[in-house]
């Protein structure tokens, strides 16, 4: 019997507490809502008709799970000096390619981004063609943070309502992040690292600037958690430049959830162990997700839990390919009980996938995810049940 709110059990889970049952939210922030809206998807990325996170409400309603609103935006108002244009180079019939041009009071900087028709959007020209050259127009990227209008969070928060909790998703600095600027991607970012140490150094204090003053505005309009982090930061660079640019950050940030009474987490997909035992040691961090397993990460859920989960709570970590994607339903429930018996225990878990299930991920494996959590999942666990029910899966595989 389900006692507990979508958004309580969520809560209660993020604070490391034992919640009325497992709650069950596997990662679907992008493509499978999209999916659903029967939409060409640059309606959504790029005419925001729906805007992605009410296409994602929709499929917390269509698929029962416990909702992880990240789309929390506190609207920051800042002293920009710069001015964007946009314009419609070509459509085709599944794809549209729109170029940005950003005039700074430096020279003007351009972008093009190419918007499928059933898949994210990519840039495929990156608005930094020469680190050291652009510097001085991308530092008018990171204008001053002068306050924020909490009218949008409002509504995404009344909208959402008890279905989930309200997250600001914030990425700390670091290659993953700054990749996505540079022509040339992660490796031009790497060799910008290398090659100009002041000037990176600079856009590393810059975006750091930035992701605190964000987190403080969030905070006061009324987040319920702050998710900082960002894919790959340790698969796209290294533990010890992970260290350099990210973790300030991340402590911060952190540090400021604490003071104000609410929830941290930090997201990486790809490796992630190094970064969960400093976040562990180091940190005011409440969670961490997604816990990707071998070969996509390097995290096995037992031993995670084992080692950090007296104080973390842990989110993850079926794979999304394997399991989700490719996967029957058996394979599905086999993996969400066994992720169960492994990181379940007392409390402060969420059954959860890696990072982002596919776009064409069965609607069936999902809906499993659920069935699970309604039959096994209630707390205390039946653990003599869920073993049960293991074996019998395994059986049939």
């Amino acid at each position: 019997m389900e006692s507990m709110s979508r958004k309580e059990r969520l809560l209660a889970a993020y604070a490391n507490k034992t919640p009325d049952r497992v709650p069950v939210t596997p990662d679907i922030s992008n493509m499978v809502p999209c999916r659903l809206t029967g939409k060409p998807f640059w309606d959504i990325y790029y005419r925001q008709d729906p805007p992605l996170w009410q296409a994602y409400i929709d499929a917390v309603k269509y698929f029962g799970i416990d909702g992880r609103f990240i789309y929390g935006n506190p609207q920051v108002r800042t002293d920009d000096r710069t001015t964007k244009t946009e314009q419609v180079l070509e459509k085709r019939p599944d794809r549209w390619l729109v170029r940005t041009v950003v005039q700074t009071p430096a020279g003007e900087m351009s972008r093009i981004t190419c918007f499928m028709r059933g898949d994210p959007p990519t840039d495929t020209e990156k608005l930094i063609k020469h680190f050291k050259n652009d510097f001085s127009k991308l530092r008018y990227l990171f204008p001053r943070v002068q306050g924020f209008d909490p009218s949008l969070m409002q509504a995404q928060k009344a909208a959402l309502g008890d279905l989930g909790i309200l997250i600001t998703n914030i990425s700390a600095p670091g290659l993953h992040t700054f990749a996505g600027l540079f022509e040339g991607n992660l490796e031009a970012a790497t060799y910008a690292y290398y090659d100009e140490p002041d000037l990176f150094a600079e856009l590393v204090e810059l975006a750091d600037r930035a992701a605190v003053a964000k987190a403080t505005c969030a905070i006061e309009a009324g987040t319920e958690v702050i998710q900082t982090g960002g894919s790959g930061s340790i698969t796209m660079s290294s533990p010890d430049l992970w260290r350099s640019m990210s973790l300030p950050t991340i402590k911060t940030i952190t540090r400021l959830c604490r003071e104000a009474g609410i929830l941290s987490c930090v997201h990486s997909c790809g490796k992630e162990k190094a970064l969960i035992d400093a976040c562990y040691h180091e940190t005011d961090l409440n969670s961490v997700n997604p816990l990707e397993p071998p070969p996509m990460g390097d995290c096995e859920l037992a031993e995670i839990k084992r080692l950090y989960g007296d104080r973390l709570s842990l989110q993850g970590n079926l794979h999304t390919t394997t399991t989700m994607l490719l996967g029957r339903v058996t394979d599905v429930r086999l993996a969400a009980l066994e992720a169960i018996r492994a990181a379940g225990g007392k409390g402060g878990y969420i059954l959860s996938t890696g990072d982002q299930c596919g776009r064409d991920t069965p609607d069936a494996n999902i809906f499993a995810l659920v069935d699970v959590v309604r039959e096994f999942g209630s707390y205390p666990l039946d653990l003599d049940a869920i073993d049960a029910e293991i074996r019998r899966l395994r059986q049939i595989r």
